[in-house]
């Protein structure tokens, strides 16, 4: 009997689907999360969705057996635990709390622009004047949509918050860029996703009580953000740029506002602002020529 293999057409389909699995997961969340914290505090919804997702990062690891990071290394993959999950969520569901879920979806976004800064500075990499036009372009479209926002730009709004979560994701991505050359990119995400909840183990125990008691909205929103945007998620992101590399990968991830504005809709009732669409799309705009034309 001859041996069936995979055609090159479906070989093609499969890093497709992976894209379109991470733009759909991710650009849910936001609107998600909004749900959620109608009965859950900020640093308990972290605290639940990253226990359960900690689950799924357990399996793996003890399923595929990675090398461990020890020393030095154990030190960084602690640190991008503590930025990339406990600080990162705790600082995108607090500024969640008054800001549009598509308004919160390009803030965040910006988040390239801001690892420009960082690269340059501690990993000494070289970026064109393009990068520098184009991080002033996106931090203008930053201020048009946070005028729109309770609080705009002052300190402790929002939308500030929302840019420090930006900034968190972007010291997360330069400390984890070294490790994932040394220890591959699916058991990086998934001791960064174990070391996140153990931070946030303080929490947890009233995580569970304020999910318990939630309406069944509540709790499905909760096991989606687990699930999709936190384990899933990430692991299409992976495969994907495994399959279409950083640069042209990230192009992929402009649809995520997108979808966070439409899906917000239909969940949550909120209709995006011109000051959003408008600001939103320079934001975009800058983190696009920071892609293609700042990087030398």
């Amino acid at each position: 009997m001859p041996v069936r293999t995979m055609g090159p057409g479906r070989k093609g389909l499969l890093p497709l689907l992976a894209v379109l699995v991470t733009v759909i997961s991710w650009g849910s969340a936001f609107p998600s999360i909004r749900v959620a914290l109608t009965a859950m505090d900020p640093l308990p919804l972290a605290a639940a969705r990253f226990a359960m997702a900690r689950l799924l990062a357990l399996l793996f690891l003890l399923l595929t057996r990675p090398l461990l990071p020890r020393g030095l290394d154990a030190v960084r993959f602690a640190a991008c635990g503590g930025i990339g999950i406990a600080l990162y969520n705790l600082l995108l569901n607090t500024g969640q709390q008054t800001v549009a879920a598509g308004a919160a979806s390009f803030i965040v976004n910006v988040a390239p622009v801001l690892t420009v800064i960082l690269a340059t500075l501690f990993l000494k990499e070289k970026f064109r004047r393009w990068a520098w036009i184009g991080m002033g372009i996106s931090m203008a479209g930053v201020g048009l949509i946070a005028s729109g926002q309770p609080g705009g730009l002052r300190f402790g709004s929002g939308a500030t918050l929302l840019i420090g979560a930006a900034v968190a994701t972007a010291t997360y991505f330069v400390v984890q860029r070294p490790l994932v050359g040394r220890y591959g990119a699916l058991p990086s995400t998934a001791l960064t996703l174990l070391t996140g909840a153990l931070w946030l183990t303080p929490w947890l125990g009233q995580g569970v009580q304020q999910a318990l008691a939630a309406p069944w909205p509540v709790q499905a929103a909760l096991v989606f953000l687990a699930l999709f945007p936190a384990a899933i998620g990430y692991a299409a992101w992976t495969y994907a740029l495994g399959h279409f590399g950083a640069a042209r990968g990230a192009n992929f991830l402009y649809m995520v506002p997108v979808v966070a504005s439409t899906v917000a809709v239909p969940l949550t009732g909120e209709l995006p602002l011109w000051t959003t669409l408008a600001g939103g799309a320079l934001a975009l705009g800058g983190v696009a020529l920071v892609n293609t034309k700042g990087r030398g």
